[in-house]
C-alpha cells in the first residue's frame, strides 16, 4: 500500500481495536509466597477457563551473532527449579541457548487479560529427565524428532516425508524408540517473574517477583 492509498477499512479497524480489560484485579496480599506457586495457580485457572493452549509460551533468545529470535513453544514442566520445555539442541533456539543461556518468556493469556513474563537463564535438564519425557511422547512425535533436523533447510515437503518413512522403517521392529542425543529439555531458571492483569483505562496491575538470595521480593510496577 502506498502512502497515498486509502486505508483498508478492515485494516484500520484492526489497528484501532480497543478492548476494555475490566475490573479483575491483582493485589499484593493475594500473591503466593513464590512465583512458581502463583504461576501454577494461574495456569490451572487458564486451563479451567478453557484458554487455548494455556501452556504455550513465546520465548526469546539471542543468536550467537547477537540477533534476537522469538518463537512459541509448549511448557512441559513446572516446579521450584523452573520452567521446562523440550526441543532439538541443534535447532536455532537450541544453538542460541547453548551459546547464551539468557532467555525471556511470555504466556499470553489474552482471553483472561493476563500475561506472565519470565526472565532468567535456560540450561539443559538432566538426561534422565529428557529420557523420561521422550519415552512418554506419542510414537509419531518420537519418529518426527529423529526425522527432522529442526531449523535446518530441506528441499521440500516430499523430502521431509521421505525422512519420516526412512525413520519408521529404521525403528519398525523396535518396541521403544530411543531419544536422539541431539534432542532434550531446557529449564528456565528465573530471576524475575512478572504477573500482569489487565485493568480498565490501561491502569493494569503489574506485580513482579525478583530473586533476593534464597527468597523473592515483590514490587508493583506502574502500567
Amino acid at each position: 500500500m502506498s502512502h497515498d492509498a486509502v486505508p483498508d477499512p478492515l485494516l484500520d479497524r484492526a489497528l484501532r481495536t480497543h478492548t476494555d480489560y475490566g475490573q479483575e484485579q491483582l493485589e499484593e496480599h493475594e500473591l503466593a509466597a513464590d512465583p512458581f506457586t502463583q504461576f501454577t495457580a494461574w495456569l490451572a485457572e487458564a486451563a479451567e477457563r478453557k484458554v487455548y493452549e494455556p501452556n504455550a509460551m513465546v520465548i526469546a533468545t539471542i543468536d550467537p551473532d547477537g540477533r534476537p529470535s522469538s518463537r512459541t513453544v509448549l511448557l512441559r514442566g513446572i516446579d521450584d527449579r523452573g520452567f521446562a520445555f523440550y526441543t532439538d539442541y541443534t535447532s536455532r533456539k537450541g544453538r542460541a541457548l547453548i551459546a547464551n543461556p539468557g532467555i525471556s518468556a511470555v504466556f499470553p493469556w489474552y482471553p483472561l487479560h493476563r500475561q506472565v513474563l519470565i526472565y532468567g537463564e535456560a540450561h539443559k535438564v538432566d538426561e534422565a529427565d529428557s529420557n523420561d519425557y521422550f519415552s512418554n511422547r506419542p510414537r509419531g512425535a518420537q519418529i518426527a524428532a529423529w526425522s527432522s533436523d529442526q531449523s535446518h533447510p530441506i528441499d521440500g515437503r516430499d523430502a521431509l516425508e521421505q525422512k519420516v518413512r526412512d525413520t519408521e522403517q529404521r525403528f519398525a521392529d523396535a518396541e521403544a524408540v530411543p531419544r536422539p542425543e541431539r534432542w532434550g529439555g531446557f529449564r528456565i531458571v528465573p530471576d524475575r517473574v512478572e504477573f500482569w492483569q489487565g485493568r480498565t483505562s490501561r491502569l493494569h496491575d503489574r506485580l513482579v517477583y525478583e530473586r533476593q538470595g534464597t527468597g523473592w521480593q515483590v514490587t508493583r510496577l506502574q502500567p
